[in-house]
This record gives C-alpha cells, sequence and structure tokens, in this order.
C-alpha cells in the first residue's frame, strides 16, 4: 500500500471521528432543575394564586418560586368586586394592572377571578333591588374590567359560587333580584367584551353528585340559548381523607361530556380536622367556639413524618387522577404559593397552623412536591 493511500485512509478516518464527536447526543445535566411546570407543560398549566404583597413582589422569594414553578396565576383576592368595584362610579385598577404586567413578564396564563359572586361584594351593589338597574350595573362592571384586559386576561371565572349543594340556585342578591337570568347576563357580557378569553363557572364542592347535576344543568340551559361557557372550575378545596377519587372523577367525565374543559382552580388538601358539619368552602362559616383547642391545631409549628407521608400520598393520588384525564383538563391551580399564604390557617378556626400546599413556610419543597414531580420524573 502507498504512503499516499495511508494518508487518505487516515485523513477518513480522522473525519469520520470529528463528525461523530460533533455530531453525538449531547448528555443532559441530570441535575438541571425539574419544576411543576415544566413536568407538566404537556399536560395541563401549574397555577398559583397571588395576594396582594405578592402581585407587588414584595418578597423575592415568592416571586423567585413563581417565576420557577408555574405558568398560570390567579388574584386571591384583588379582583374582586368589592375591591376593583368599591363604589357605583369607582374603580381601582393599579393592583388589577400590576397582576397582569406579572403574568405578562413571566408569560404565564392569566386568569380573571370573579366577576360575578355574592361574596366579598361591593355594599353599595347588595342594596340593588331592581332586576333592570342590576343588569345595568352588571354590564357597567363587566364591559369596564373585561374591556380593560382584553387579549391579557386569557381566562375569566365569570361566576363563581352561584349553586347550593343540592344543586338548587343560591338565593343571593343576584339570584333574588334577577333569578338565574343573571348567569346567562354575566356570560353574554363577558364573551362580547372578549371574545377570545376562556369563560369558566367556578364553585366548590363540585364533585357532589347532586351539586354536579346542577351545574350539569346550568351548562347545557347555557349553550341552549346558544351562550359562550368554556369550563367548569372545581375549587378543590380537600383533605387528605375526601372527595374520594370516585367522585372527583366521575365529575371530570360529566363536565367533559358537555364539551368543556375542566380546571381545578383552588387546590389545597387541608391536614387538620374541621368540625362535623363543616361543608363546604362558605367564606361565612365559622365555628369560634374551637380556638385555642390543641385537637384542632395538631402541627402548630411542622407535620409530622407521618402527616407529611399521608400528605404526599394523596396528592400523588390526586395527580395521577389529573394525568389520566389529562386530555379534559385545562388547569391545575394551587390556592397560594406556600403554607405561609393559605387561607385555610384561619378558616374555619382562627388562630390555626395549616399546611396543605407543596412548598412550606420556608418556601421550601415538601415530600409531596417530589412525589407529585416523581410521577412524571422517573
Amino acid at each position: 500500500m502507498t504512503n499516499t493511500l495511508y494518508r487518505l485512509i487516515f485523513t477518513l478516518m480522522a473525519f469520520a471521528l470529528f463528525f461523530n464527536c460533533n455530531n453525538a447526543p449531547k448528555k443532559t445535566d441530570s441535575k438541571a432543575p425539574i419544576s411543576l411546570k415544566e413536568s407538566f407543560k404537556n399536560d395541563f398549566y401549574i397555577g398559583t394564586a397571588l395576594s396582594g404583597s405578592q402581585i407587588n413582589q414584595s418578597n423575592s422569594k415568592t416571586t423567585a418560586l413563581l417565576e420557577k414553578e408555574f405558568n398560570a396565576i390567579t388574584p386571591e383576592n384583588d379582583m374582586k368586586w368589592e375591591q376593583i368595584h368599591p363604589q357605583k362610579d369607582t374603580f381601582f385598577f393599579d393592583v388589577a394592572d400590576k397582576y397582569v404586567a406579572l403574568g405578562e413578564k413571566y408569560n404565564m396564563h392569566i386568569i380573571g377571578h370573579t366577576l360575578v359572586w355574592h361574596s366579598q361584594l361591593a355594599p353599595w351593589m347588595q342594596e340593588v333591588k331592581d332586576s333592570l338597574t342590576m343588569a345595568q350595573y352588571i354590564e357597567t362592571h363587566i364591559n369596564t374590567i373585561v374591556k380593560r384586559y382584553k387579549g391579557k386576561i386569557h381566562t375569566w371565572d365569570v361566576v363563581n359560587e352561584a349553586l347550593n349543594e343540592d344543586g338548587s340556585f343560591r338565593t343571593s342578591n343576584f339570584y333574588e333580584v334577577m333569578g338565574e337570568d343573571y348567569i346567562a347576563h354575566a356570560f353574554k357580557l363577558a364573551a362580547k367584551a372578549d371574545p377570545d378569553a376562556k369563560l369558566v363557572y367556578n364553585d366548590y364542592n363540585l364533585w357532589k353528585p347532586e351539586k354536579r347535576a346542577g351545574v350539569v344543568k346550568l351548562v347545557k340551559n347555557l349553550q341552549a340559548q346558544g351562550i359562550k361557557i368554556d369550563g367548569v372550575g372545581m375549587q378543590a378545596h380537600w383533605s387528605l381523607e375526601g372527595p374520594t377519587l370516585e367522585d372527583i372523577e366521575n365529575s371530570i367525565l360529566a363536565y367533559a361530556a358537555l364539551g368543556v374543559k375542566v380546571s381545578f382552580t383552588e387546590l389545597d388538601v387541608t391536614v387538620l380536622p374541621n368540625p362535623w358539619d363543616l361543608d363546604g368552602a362558605a367564606v361565612e362559616q365559622s365555628y369560634a367556639q374551637f380556638e385555642g383547642d390543641p385537637k384542632m391545631n395538631p402541627y402548630p409549628v411542622a407535620l409530622t413524618d407521618a402527616a407529611q407521608m399521608q400528605l404526599a400520598k394523596r396528592y400523588e393520588d390526586i395527580f395521577k387522577l389529573f394525568l389520566k384525564h389529562k386530555d379534559k383538563i385545562e388547569r391545575v391551580t394551587f390556592w397560594g404559593v406556600n403554607d405561609g399564604q393559605t387561607w385555610l390557617n384561619n378558616w374555619p378556626i382562627n388562630g390555626r397552623t395549616n399546611h396543605p400546599l407543596l412548598f412550606d413556610r420556608n418556601f421550601e419543597p415538601k415530600k409531596a412536591y417530589h412525589t407529585v414531580l416523581a410521577l412524571k420524573n422517573k
């Protein structure tokens, strides 16, 4: 073999080695951070509710956790009627504007919560007793807010908690003055104000068969009138023991069968015992007689290892069900960033320490967080 041929073979081998090395699959960094939003990005949005101080980004730890873990946000209180429209001719948009800007900054799915709700309603609105006047005020309220954020807020909780536990209509001031027509009125106005926004009916205990039937009837009634409704929001204020996965699943199937998406809009899992007659998430319930009772506040500092395991298992089971029906689910939103923020610290009994979320008071992930992530990161 000539020297020229040797040199040619050597050159070809060297070129092949260089080509293979440069085109080999790059090894991924096994230590790269994994987050909730990245893990479930092909399944559904992972959201959280934000308080006013969190919207103002007053705590850098909250902002860092928000940016890393979540891709959807809901305002906990600052877009409710009482806060955003306290007087007939007065709107406060300062916090809401900051909220939307925050969502845009981090490229999040932004939820407006909530347009029509009997609770946290401005006192002046509670005094309205004429149906035409009420309809006009609702129109002004929805048009002013929804049009302001047209194209920026992607989903609206249009009507909140309009049903009783048996599926009948709650006798709120809206219902007493306008009957059930106020619901259709609100959805029509929201759809006209921003045709591209997704419109949701939101309520608690929607896993209950009787209330589920009421929601199915409500949605079908809107659809029969040609009124746009895109989703049902199940609030998901649950406990370690209930509701059963079967009841949750039956509701997912029932609502999806209507042609709408299901969202779990206010997810938290209480680890504390509650009064035996507690029912749902109505904020007006109070059990002051239990304040200071250590039996009602068993984890005043931190969860025990056994309780951590219970919470982790409950979240694991819940998210397995969510993944089973991911094609029907739009969003899963935790009602708070961490345990220090949760409304369950003081409801329905003041002065308690609850631990219902995936991050503790120091913004550290709990066992439940790792268990949920493990479902997508084997």
